[in-house]
């Protein structure tokens, strides 16, 4: 897990919790929730009750993220924080 704790299998986490989600991608959770509602981040999986981020689909979502050198203008789904 991201919390730093050891992980005996020696192998990352394939689905993180909402807190690990978002530092994995390295934001506040709460921006990481702005960006899920804004379908900029992926939905959860369900495990049971518990929600999930798939670290495989959090990699494709931060890949599709624009550059800092696009305007502004065509980054109209962005939050304002985030442009």
């Amino acid at each position: 897990m991201l919390d730093g704790k050891t992980n005996p299998l020696n192998f990352p986490p394939r689905g993180l919790g909402r807190v690990d989600a978002a530092k994995y991608i390295g934001i506040s959770a709460s921006l990481f929730d702005e960006l899920v509602a804004k379908r900029l981040m992926p939905d959860p999986r369900m495990m049971n009750t518990r929600k999930v981020w798939d670290i495989r689909e959090l990699d494709r979502a931060f890949d599709e993220l624009p550059h800092s050198n696009r305007s502004a203008t065509t980054d109209s789904n962005l939050p304002s924080d985030f442009v």
